[in-house]
């Protein structure tokens, strides 16, 4: 019998019984774990860098919150900032049952929707296309040309927008040039819709590939190298290496967009838009706009982006609560 085979390996012949499991923490040989009053004081230079966004944070996006109580009080300009008399959830109740806000309701989601479905995998799509490029020179090219829209103000992709969608733009010359007749674009409402998406692509889409491009670097090429070995074509690569890869960053940035599904672009609606085109335009962030700012209903408008934060927070949960449960990846 050998001695690992006697009994005090099998733990029953002992004569102080039966063998107790050694803690691991007990057989490692490493320094002692620091509390984090040490590694403040150690590293202290590195945690001061975070001061400044923290106020930032403190400042600009927390402090603000307290506003919110206005939802439910009346507030007049010039009064307390918390409002002057508790009226409770009268300011609900008004856009509840306004047909107004939910017109607009409906524009937002159908607009976020839209960017979800077409603008999000937009970035993936160019990333994975870059990522087969072998010449550097022309992916560089496409790279900065697909880049350089995302520098570009909003008030002068605006622009650009009205001269190519004018009656003398761009646009209609091709279409009276093919024996049509000019569409005043910006002045219908079932085109804003086409308009908006396509420039938020024409946008977006190139700064949007750099994480993607980031992460397709990470991916092990011996995976690739077995994977031809075994007769793997290059969509299959891509389907079962390359997507697989690049999984924990789509659903990071999906779950983020759901997050600002509400908030869709105030800027660029607000330039592109016009009262010929609310039907189809507005969202939520521009009604606010107009109710709170133009109208001076501060209340009213407060309650209604409450209810907006209330969803957008709703929407971020459940994501990340669906992502964790059927990817196995999540943001917390």
């Amino acid at each position: 019998m050998t001695a690992l085979e006697g009994p005090a390996a099998s733990g029953t012949g002992s004569p102080q019984g039966p063998s107790r499991a050694v803690p691991a923490a007990a057989l490692t040989t490493g320094r002692p774990r620091r509390g984090w009053r040490t590694t403040l004081r150690r590293d202290w230079q590195l945690y001061s860098l975070l001061v400044l966004p923290l106020v930032f944070l403190a400042i600009f996006r927390y402090l603000p919150m307290a506003g919110n109580v206005i939802a439910f009080r009346r507030f007049r300009p010039g009064s307390s900032i918390f409002g002057d008399e508790w009226v409770g959830l009268r300011y609900v109740e008004l856009f509840i049952n306004d047909a107004k806000f939910w017109e607009v309701f409906q524009n937002t989601l159908i607009l976020g929707g839209l960017s979800l479905l077409v603008v999000f995998p937009l970035p993936i799509i160019l990333a994975l296309l870059l990522n087969e490029v072998r010449r550097r020179w022309f992916k560089r090219l496409v790279q900065t040309v697909s880049y350089l829209p995302h520098f570009m103000s909003i008030v002068i992709v605006a622009g650009m927008i009205f001269q190519i969608f004018s009656l003398q733009g761009t646009v209609n010359q091709v279409v009276e040039a093919l024996g049509g007749d000019a569409v005043n674009f910006m002045q219908r409402a079932e085109w804003f819709r086409a308009i908006y998406i396509s420039s938020e692509a024409w946008q977006t889409v190139g700064w949007g590939t750099i994480l993607y491009l980031a992460a397709l670097t990470t991916i092990d090429h011996n995976l690739y190298e077995a994977a031809r070995i075994d007769g793997a074509n290059r969509w299959k690569q891509t389907w079962h290496i390359t997507l697989p890869g690049i999984r924990p960053t789509m659903v990071t940035l999906l779950i983020l967009n759901i997050g600002t599904f509400m908030a869709v672009g105030f800027e660029k609606v607000l330039l592109l838009y016009n009262p010929l085109t609310y039907p189809t335009a507005d969202v939520i962030s521009t009604y606010l706009y107009r109710v709170g700012i133009l109208s001076s209903n501060f209340s009213y408008a407060t309650a209604i982006g409450l209810f907006e934060s209330l969803i957008g927070l709703t929407l971020i949960l459940s994501a990340n609560a669906i992502s964790r449960r059927l990817v196995g990846t999540s943001l917390w």
